[in-house]
């Protein structure tokens, strides 16, 4: 068995329910799933209903895009309470900034010839949060791209041909979010900081000031001498570990949630968690400086 602590759905940029996410994760061994949609906990509701059903556990959870002295990062929310007023606001700011922004890349490409149009993006994405892997999917409707990588590439990247920034939460605000709603805040996939991993000797202890809770060890691309760096890490700054394998369904082609050979995550990582949550419940300023 392993668990996965890191998937989306629809209501973000995957391409399944969390439904389907949640009996996808009985089929295959996961015994625990944490649905991480962008910006966004409306699929939560649902895969939590068929939670006991499929006997898999579901954990509430989000993946909150920060910037950090003009580094962008990714801090994951656990066991958040989605309902939570700050939280709740926070991420209405983070949903309207990005209708803003697909505008703005619609209109770029608009100005560049491309029969773009929001309408067409919405068919795209269906429910949920419209982000820039809709945008790559219909670059790639018109012909004009032959692959996502080749739509972030050319257009979608940033100083490429569309790209258009969008606000972003400092990661001391967003970890401030996810305390304020009774979570737990771990930093997402810290290869795509730095892929030799230094910047970590100086960034932990700084986010561990802000109330940081955990890092995300095991990742598809973290592979083992990697983690056993962010093991220590970790143990450096006090940050218990998490894992997850960043499902997003067939927009992803040839991923796989957590097993087998695309990340194996160890069970005995929850109870960490859940002993870290009832800690900080039972003294809740206790570990934000």
């Amino acid at each position: 068995m392993t668990i996965d602590l890191h998937v989306h759905s629809y209501f973000s940029d995957g391409t399944k329910s969390p439904e389907e996410l949640v009996r996808l994760a009985s089929k295959t061994g996961v015994s625990a799933l944490a649905l991480t949609d962008h910006d966004t906990m409306d699929g939560v509701a649902q895969a939590q209903a068929v939670s006991a059903e499929c006997d898999v556990e579901v954990i509430p959870g989000v993946e909150i895009s920060v910037v950090h002295e003009e580094q962008v990062l990714h801090i994951l929310g656990y066991y958040v309470d989605p309902m939570q007023d700050d939280l709740a606001r926070a991420l209405s700011t983070l949903q309207i900034a990005r209708d803003e922004r697909n505008e703005k890349i619609i209109k770029k490409l608009q100005d560049l010839g491309i029969d773009a149009s929001l309408e067409e993006l919405q068919e795209i994405s269906g429910l949920g949060q419209t982000g820039r892997p809709h945008i790559a999917k219909l670059l790639m409707n018109h012909g004009v791209v032959r692959s996502f990588p080749q739509a972030f590439d050319e257009y979608l990247a940033k100083d490429k041909k569309a790209y258009v920034g969008r606000f972003a939460y400092s990661a001391k605000e967003a970890i401030s979010f996810i305390a304020a709603a009774g979570g737990l805040a771990v930093l997402a996939h810290p290869i795509q900081i730095d892929k030799t991993l230094c910047v970590l000797n100086a960034l932990l202890p700084v986010l561990r000031s802000y109330g940081l809770d955990g890092i995300e060890t095991y990742y598809p691309s973290q592979k083992k001498k990697m983690q056993k760096r962010i093991r220590k890490f970790a143990e450096t700054n006090d940050l218990f570990l998490t894992g997850g394998s960043d499902y997003h369904g067939d927009i992803r082609p040839g991923t796989r949630l957590a097993g087998g050979h695309n990340v194996y995550v160890p069970p005995e990582l929850l109870p960490i968690m859940k002993q870290c949550l009832e800690s900080k419940s039972e003294n809740p300023v206790s570990n934000i400086e």
